[in-house]
């Protein structure tokens, strides 16, 4: 009688705290990890790191397991009524990837599964020409039927490739098995044969807030190199010291964020260039549209194609060789015009125009489209392949709809968006 008492009680609270929540309550009274509908876990759940689109979700879930991943996507698979999802990590996303209206954003950052690794002795070998994609071995991955699957290149490898891809429309990945070397304390560098580099523009070099390339000192000497020529192409290289005195991304993000330099928006672009048109756009957007403006570094990597995995969802020029062009910048509420969300958000439609203009064949990485034929073009021969992926699993079109690709109908038949 007490535990039917308890039972009931839980439904009843179930029911008055998420009264749109169109899931039974009962399908959700497993769950180990939180369902929270308090605001300080849904307002940060409707933002992402660019800060430019908001979608507010009814609820966010803390898992405690893959369990409870899987637990959840099911519910919402099983409903008439509908309820979207998407899983989040540190909200790092740009184009609301990770957002949801009216649905559940699934916290995964505090999730007690994860990447088999650690960090503190060992790291993944740095990609060279690649991307960290090839590192992986294994997957653990929550479908949008809520099934909980191993995937491999051996096992269920339609769906290891898809969702290695990216963007999420395929399932929510629990846990993931990576190539490890060993990391050194102080390795001494003889010799490389993998370059990156990243492009300054005149007034980038003061503010550029990111990077400790340059000390303060040598700002008025670069400053007069960049004066001569507008553009400056650097060469960066990385040192490793001892994981004590590694600063950490997260510690880099709490001193911006006492400095105030964090919660301004990032509107981010990030492109793969054909080696056939690098010298085209460095006219037309780094001498051109860009001009002695910027607000952020520009990093530029040389892609060779053999080396990614052609079987993922992920799209790349159809050329050998190609250039990841990732245009990092920050708005600032500063009074200047050019240093505006507007402005640097006009600025990269003028660019993305500028390439159909002079017929680049450039694709975007993390991308978000509208009108949807614009997905279709992006994905290309990929298209068919990628539905037929999501019909495969995630049938309901459940996850990842704040990207648009797919229109969640809730019907026993979908289509890509249009």
């Amino acid at each position: 009688m007490e535990n039917e008492l308890l039972l009931t009680l839980v439904i009843c609270s179930l029911i008055i705290l998420i009264p749109g929540l169109p899931v039974d309550p009962m399908e959700l009274l497993g769950i180990d990890g939180k369902l929270s509908v308090d605001q300080n876990n849904v307002e940060p759940a409707s933002l992402d790191f660019s800060l430019l689109t908001r979608s507010q979700p009814l609820a966010v879930l803390h898992p405690d397991s893959a369990k409870d991943v899987a637990q959840v996507v099911k519910a919402a698979y099983r409903t008439n009524r509908g309820l979207p999802i998407s899983a989040r990590g540190h909200g790092h996303s740009i184009n609301a990837q990770a957002q949801t209206k009216n649905g559940v954003v699934i916290q995964m950052s505090r999730s007690k599964e994860g990447s088999e690794l650690d960090s503190g002795r060992k790291y993944p070998p740095q990609p060279r020409f690649w991307a960290r994609e090839s590192n992986v071995h294994e997957l653990d991955v929550v479908t949008g039927k809520g099934e909980l699957s191993t995937c491999s290149e051996d096992q269920n490898p339609e769906l290891f490739h898809a969702v290695l891809g990216g963007l999420g429309p395929f399932g929510i990945i629990t846990r993931a098995r990576n190539s490890l070397e060993p990391a050194p304390e102080r390795p001494g560098c003889q010799k490389f044969d993998y370059v990156e580099g990243f492009v300054i523009v005149d007034e980038g070099l003061i503010n550029n807030r990111r990077s400790s390339f340059f000390s303060p000192r040598n700002t008025v000497k670069i400053s007069s190199l960049v004066a001569a020529g507008g553009v400056l192409y650097c060469l960066e290289i990385a040192k490793n010291y001892h994981e004590t005195t590694a600063e950490t991304i997260d510690q880099s993000e709490l001193k911006l964020r006492s400095k105030g330099l964090w919660e301004f928006p990032h509107p981010w672009l990030n492109l793969f260039i054909p080696k056939s048109k690098i010298a085209e756009f460095d006219k037309g957007v780094f001498r051109g549209i860009l001009g002695n403006r910027t607000s952020g570094p520009i990093l530029i990597y040389r892609m060779n194609k053999d080396k990614w995995d052609q079987w993922s969802s992920m799209v790349t020029p159809d050329e050998g060789v190609f250039y990841v062009v990732a245009l990092l910048t920050s708005a600032s509420d500063n009074g200047e015009v050019t240093q505006s969300s507007e402005y640097l958000t006009d600025q990269n439609r003028q660019i993305l125009r500028y390439r159909g203009e002079a017929g680049i064949n450039v694709k975007q990485y993390l991308p978000h489209y509208s009108p949807q034929q614009e997905w279709m073009d992006h994905f290309g021969s990929k298209g068919d392949w990628f539905c037929e992926m999501k019909m495969e699993f995630d049938p309901r079109h459940i996850l990842a709809t704040g990207q648009q690709i797919f229109t969640p109908t809730f019907s026993s038949s979908s289509n890509m968006a249009s």
